[in-house]
């Protein structure tokens, strides 16, 4: 194993029985024959990375393609059927949280109890208990059975247990919605302060935004396979793409269907009608711009806050962007959003305002719509802005990267993860 790395994959390979009836008795099983039949699934097809010490990757991909499935082998809760997975270091899991809780005890005996499972001894436990306690602030229910907990109480100690090990790896999947939003904030700073002191992360989740703020690197995984691999600025627009595309098609199966539909009902009552369907939407596609261009961005404007055009800004600053569009198609339900990248790809801020829960609107015409940021704290330095429309089906109208860029001034050594005060305004 290269001391370099903390986890070495090495063509693993994965594969399930899946019953269509599987007999619950020895009777059922022997007397039926049927019941013994299975469906050999073969979820992973020999896949293969390496992560670095104190490197943090994100594995995505939609449902079923085995995201899951590698993180469970990575924490030897199942095994590959083939190939090999080495890793270095005390491993900590935040996949099922909770799992080896009594519910009768309370949760003091609960958190010596789960800590033990990930490796600590009682000692260890003894030291951390105050940090555990704490953090997950239930310092009042501590000692009340976990039975009696809410079941937001119980995943915030959980996850307060795991993630106060002090593992050398740590791995996470679709976990980071425990508790309210506060405790949510809480969680996410906690997991930027691992990985500061060098914890190796691999999280599976399909928040892009959460994986863009955390990991240096994403693999998309589909149909078994690492189909991309690379910074998450260059991986996700692939695989949202990919998906927008994919909800695309199905959307035209059910708008083609409808239409068959229609057709018919018109047949049997002898209206003849021409047909005005509108032509089937395509993705236009180039290195920075993809969409089925139903709306299309047009232009976008940089203003300071006396709304002259300016790329260039002293942090703290005010900035207002205008966002023309032009509509060849209505985009029902529609969500207008940004995102902003470092120089060297580092997802910085983002919003939408689907996000901002501004009321639903449609776009039918041509238009400009106004976001007003803040008091942008960003370091000095040069930012790209991505900016895109979707419609209420989730596919992609137009996703314009790169599509505008500013450089800030600051004398401010270092900036901490910011939510950037804005206002949406859609003509």
């Amino acid at each position: 194993m290269n001391p370099e790395n903390a986890i070495e994959v090495r063509d693993i390979t994965k594969s399930f029985k899946i019953y269509l009836d599987k007999g619950s008795t020895i009777k059922e099983k022997i007397v039926s024959n049927k019941r013994r039949k299975y469906e050999k699934r073969e979820i992973l097809k020999g896949i293969s990375f390496d992560v670095k010490k104190g490197e943090a990757i994100g594995l995505i991909g939609e449902n079923g393609c085995g995201k899951s499935t590698t993180l469970k082998m990575l924490t030897r809760i199942m095994y590959p059927d083939m190939g090999s997975i080495e890793m270095r270091g005390r491993v900590s899991s935040l996949i099922e949280l909770g799992a080896g809780f009594h519910p009768d005890m309370s949760g003091m005996e609960n958190i010596f109890i789960n800590a033990s499972i990930f490796g600590l001894s009682r000692k260890e436990i003894e030291r951390r208990l105050d940090d555990i306690i704490a953090f997950s602030e239930l310092e009042e229910f501590i000692d009340n059975p976990v039975r009696t907990y809410s079941s937001g109480m119980y995943m915030r100690l959980a996850f307060s247990v795991a993630i106060n090990v002090d593992a050398d790896i740590l791995l996470i999947d679709e976990i980071l919605g425990v508790g309210d939003a506060g405790f949510q904030a809480k969680c996410f700073n906690k997991l930027r302060e691992i990985k500061a002191k060098g914890t190796t992360i691999v999280i599976v989740s399909h928040s892009m935004g959460q994986i863009e703020q955390i990991c240096e690197r994403s693999l998309w995984i589909h149909e078994g396979k690492i189909k991309a691999e690379g910074t998450p600025r260059k991986v996700h627009p692939l695989y949202l793409n990919y998906m927008g595309e994919k909800r695309q098609e199905i959307a035209d199966k059910e708008a083609k269907r409808q239409r068959s539909k229609q057709e018919s009902a018109e047949k049997e009552n002898s209206i003849i009608q021409e047909d005005n369907t509108e032509p089937k939407d395509t993705e236009e596609k180039n290195g920075n711009r993809w969409g089925n261009g139903n709306a299309c961005i047009t232009e976008i404007e940089i203003l300071d806050s006396e709304g002259k055009k300016k790329t260039t800004f002293r942090t703290g600053s005010d900035i207002k962007i205008k966002i023309y569009y032009e509509v060849k198609r209505a985009v029902r339900n529609a969500v207008i959003g940004i995102a902003v990248y470092r120089s060297d790809e580092m997802h910085c801020y983002g919003t939408n305002t689907r996000i901002d829960k501004l009321e639903s609107f449609t776009l039918e015409k041509d238009g400009v719509a106004e976001l007003y940021l803040k008091n942008v704290n960003l370091l000095q330095g040069k930012y790209l802005m991505d900016f895109a429309i979707e419609s209420e089906d989730g596919s992609t109208a137009d996703y314009y990267k790169g599509a505008a860029a500013v450089e800030m001034f600051s004398v401010i050594e270092d900036v901490g993860v910011m939510r950037i005060e804005h206002e949406w305004n859609v003509k």
